[in-house]
């Protein structure tokens, strides 16, 4: 049920990084963003699939990890994603198509997640040392996100926002890690 996979679908941080995801399975996940709805049809997201291991040392330098988790710089060697997909926009087809960025991004995330892997979505890079990195034309492609991804090695929970109306994640002193979220008679603000 879509559900499952919906709630399967965390933000994981740590991973398992010796395991590999093949690079079959990557192209089917970016295939899958493929076929998803663009705005107006323009289909101007192209992708990288980075998974060698020195690639994966240049992406993981130019990442921020977990803003709210203030005391933690992000995975350790070890526990690192064995895996990348960047999402840029060809500017030559179309500009700033953040809808298409979402859409494609959680369809692949949900895709990743059937398949029993997990990741995260960042936007906190370095993107002038992503592109020097990678030789990435900035007046052709924007960098816009970048999906992290492996095999998880941290337990996520979710749970209600608590009586201080937070919503911040956070974890705990064996490192599970909490996402609240509101209830449901809480979003919506209309039903017939």
């Amino acid at each position: 049920m879509l559900k499952d996979i919906v709630v399967k679908n965390r933000s994981y941080r740590r991973f398992y990084q010796d395991v590999k995801i093949p690079v079959g399975e990557l192209r089917e996940l970016v295939d899958l963003a493929r076929l998803t709805p663009s705005t107006g049809n323009t289909q101007p997201l192209k992708y990288m699939i980075i998974t060698g291991e020195s690639e994966c040392e240049k992406v993981f330098s130019t990442l921020g990890w977990a803003g709210l988790l203030k005391e933690w710089p992000g995975p350790e060697e070890g526990e690192r994603p064995s895996a990348y997909i960047i999402i840029l926009c060809d500017n030559s087809i179309g500009k700033n198509m953040h809808r298409d960025d979402g859409i494609c991004a959680q369809t692949i995330m949900l895709g990743a997640a059937e398949k029993g892997w997990g990741g995260c979505m960042l936007g906190n890079i370095n993107r002038p040392l992503f592109a020097q990195l990678f030789g990435v034309d900035t007046e052709k492609y924007s960098i816009d996100l970048c999906l992290a991804l492996g095999k998880p090695k941290e337990n996520v929970v979710l749970t209600g926002v608590g009586d201080d109306g937070s919503t911040a994640h956070y974890r705990d002193s064996d490192g599970t890690h909490y996402v609240p979220k509101r209830d449901l008679d809480d979003i919506i603000i209309y039903s017939e």
